[in-house]
């Protein structure tokens, strides 16, 4: 059978503490996409175009040492330099992803909250944990299905691993009303039953206020969050897959999980919408 759907070329960028770019390569590949590990100074020199590519990720990690705060060094650096190639490549309708690291580099640059495509425009922070701590574990988040967000499409509720010391997303009254009025907050932090966390530790890990975990920009193609998709690639990943698989073969007699996990089925979302 012919494939006449056309190939989707992701950019995962790279370098200088970035730690998280095998992994998200590996979850576009599965996803249908060709990924490409791209280090920043190829970008910024010019070596590589943003011109081949109709997604680009901004990947977790620690970039620069998140000296001067996280994701700050990075987002200078980029703007800097090819600030107005990446305005035009989402301009131009391609996606942009930003997780963790990648999500803090995305709102100092001022793409995020994004509004009315304004893609200069800092007006969110995501700043240290309340609990004063690094935290690493696995949350459930609430999704807002009237997000005009192209990653989170068909999803509700779902569970994805976080692993991050500055993760507290943080505005004026006026700017998390406006994120509320155009269902710019994608995600929420929530409780074991899918009820919204209200700040409660440590379902709501980080004190984000109204728990934000993850915003887009007013077209849905550009979207930051501080959990880890890429890090559920596979099935064995979640912490309770053992669990799982036991009362799948009580239940249907079957072990393997039906489908894809929700960490590639964000990745094939975004694949699906720039092949459509």
């Amino acid at each position: 059978m012919i494939n006449n759907k056309k190939k989707v070329n992701a950019l995962i960028l790279t370098g200088y503490g970035l730690n998280c770019d095998h992994e998200t390569a590996y979850a576009f590949e599965q996803a249908g996409a060709n990924a490409v590990r791209i280090h920043i100074n190829s970008l910024i020199e010019g070596a590589v175009t943003l011109k081949n590519f109709q997604i680009v990720v901004f990947v977790g990690g620690f970039s620069w040492g998140d000296d001067h705060g996280a994701g700050v060094i990075q987002s200078v650096r980029m703007k800097i330099n090819i600030g107005n190639k990446i305005v035009e490549f989402i301009e131009n309708g391609n996606l942009v992803l930003g997780i963790c690291n990648g999500f803090q580099t995305l709102v100092n640059l001022g793409l995020l909250p994004g509004f009315d495509q304004d893609y200069q425009t800092r007006s969110v922070a995501l700043t240290f944990n309340d609990c004063g701590n690094f935290r690493d574990e696995w949350v459930r988040l609430k999704v807002n299905p009237a997000s005009p967000c192209v990653f989170t499409r068909g999803l509700a509720l779902i569970e994805l691993p976080i692993r991050h010391g500055e993760g507290k997303f943080y505005s004026e009254d006026t700017i998390i009303q406006r994120l509320f009025d155009h269902h710019q907050i994608v995600i929420q932090y929530a409780l074991p039953d899918g009820e919204p966390a209200k700040q409660k530790f440590p379902f709501n890990p980080n004190g984000s206020i109204y728990d934000i975990a993850g915003i887009c920009d007013s077209t849905g193609r550009v979207f930051g969050l501080m959990p880890h998709p890429e890090a559920f690639n596979h099935w064995t990943n979640h912490p309770d897959w053992t669990r799982s698989r036991e009362r799948m073969k009580r239940r249907r007699g079957a072990t393997d999980p039906p489908g894809p996990t929700i960490g590639i089925r964000m990745f094939q979302n975004a694949v699906a919408f720039m092949q459509s």
